[in-house]
């Protein structure tokens, strides 16, 4: 008899069209084509029976990974962050157009980007442009060439060949995307608010928080809102920490703007009150703050008013980590273990593996539109893990597959293991790079 598919899941448990169920799913040339009962008679060359611990999920989305390569490749690079992807339950990755030398701000820099991926890739990659001032006609060719949008910054980004955008170059690419139907992705932090805080070098980081305030994400989710409003444009608030700002997001959301916003799980697991002195590895832009806004963040997250959850991560050599906040380079590296530190904190709250699904898998996948990831279901492709929602993971940076081995999650005991993962169909390992490039679908 000719074999029905090339591959047949049998789970007790997984995570399909929002709910959990027992299931069977067929699998042909990479895509899921059946979704069935469990019991289904289904046949295949090869079957997989999840046992009574493990989960069916879809692959998880990262849609917001710094990989540095070319340029700054000793920070990370292609071949270190797709692994770390890897091992961490994530099949696609959307690469950030700066910290790259060149930054990815035309055509010739996302090529050459491409070039220093070339055969690196473990996981699937996706890639965003960057909009900067004086750039504004890069943006369509680098559309049709199919990245997923475009990244800006409202305040200075810590490296000087990506500068910010003013509230005026805001207006005009915003004019600009939506012309083309492109998504813009904004750091929404403004300078004026974060020069009039004060600024005490040193490694309390009380210090730190107290000069990137919470009114400087405010003011700049505010001015993004106002211009999304006079130009038509859809935007995305990257990693959002304040939850002072969620009034103005709901406000937006309910007014009908296609405004979405991310949060990130350093925001959902770290709290300011418990960060110690020189503790430079939990150092970010925005800040982590108090356990008071993050509780506001977890509701936001909850009743949907944050879209999704994204790693942010943002690696850089041990020696731009010095114990000073004021200096230390600002970025948590994660992404080999954001959605275990996300499933952690999600289980004490009695959220259920259908809301990881649908903050990490989901959500980011349909903010950057990436149209066949992000769920199991008929037509999509059949990325897909064995998760183990009850194992636990201790957490030693020195083993993590990212380049330098700095990590705010050095030491924490973790709840979750991604025990086998399959992109397209195909059991994947770090000993093999099958990732190919993805381009926005059309």
């Amino acid at each position: 008899m000719t074999a029905q598919f090339d591959l047949v899941f049998r789970a007790d448990r997984a995570i399909v069209n929002g709910s959990e169920r027992a299931v069977s799913i067929g699998i042909r040339r990479g895509q899921v084509v059946e979704i069935a009962d469990r019991d289904a008679d289904l046949s295949a060359a090869e079957v997989i029976e999840l046992g009574p611990d493990e989960v069916l999920m879809p692959g998880f989305v990262d849609a917001h990974v710094h990989v540095n390569e070319p340029g700054r490749t000793e920070w990370e690079g292609f071949a270190s962050a797709t692994r770390a992807a890897l091992r961490g339950g994530t099949t696609t990755i959307i690469d950030m157009p700066l910290n790259s030398l060149p930054p990815t701000t035309n055509v010739a820099a996302l090529e050459e980007k491409k070039a220093a991926a070339q055969g690196q890739c473990f996981v699937d990659v996706g890639f965003w442009g960057g909009a900067v001032p004086g750039n504004i006609d890069d943006l369509l060719p680098l559309h049709d060439e199919g990245v997923f949008g475009f990244k800006c910054f409202l305040l200075d980004s810590g490296v000087p060949e990506f500068p910010p955008l003013s509230p005026e170059e805001l207006r005009e690419d915003l004019r600009r995307t939506a012309l083309i139907g492109a998504l813009m992705i904004v750091h929404a932090e403004r300078a004026e608010e974060i020069d009039a805080a004060p600024h005490v070098p040193g490694p309390h980081y009380s210090d730190f928080v107290a000069g990137r305030p919470d009114a400087s994400e405010v003011s700049a989710i505010r001015l993004v809102i106002d211009t999304m409003r006079d130009t038509g444009a859809r935007a995305h608030i990257l990693h959002l920490s304040s939850a002072e700002a969620l009034p103005l997001i709901r406000d937006a959301k309910a007014e009908g703007l296609p405004l979405t916003v991310e949060t990130c799980p350093h925001y959902l697991t770290f709290t300011a009150e418990a960060i110690r002195d020189g503790s430079t590895a939990h150092k970010c832009c925005p800040p982590i703050r108090s356990s008071a806004n993050q509780d506001r963040l977890w509701e936001a997250l909850a009743d949907g008013t944050i879209d999704c959850i994204v790693s942010d991560h943002s690696p850089s050599t041990p020696d731009l980590k010095t114990p000073d906040f004021e200096s230390a380079w600002g970025g948590v590296s994660s992404v080999q273990v954001a959605a275990a530190a996300v499933w952690s904190g999600a289980r004490e709250r009695g959220h259920s593996l259908v809301d990881l699904v649908r903050w990490m898998s989901e959500g980011p996948a349909r903010v950057a539109g990436v149209t066949d990831k992000g769920g199991i279901r008929v037509g999509g492709d059949a990325d897909l893990i064995v998760f183990a929602p009850e194992d636990t993971q201790h957490i030693d940076a020195a083993t993590l597959e990212h380049k330098n081995k700095v990590s705010a999650y050095d030491g924490l005991e973790l709840a979750g293991v991604a025990r086998r993962v399959w992109l397209r169909g195909n059991e994947i390992s770090t000993k093999r790079a099958d990732g190919r490039f993805l381009t926005r679908t059309p």
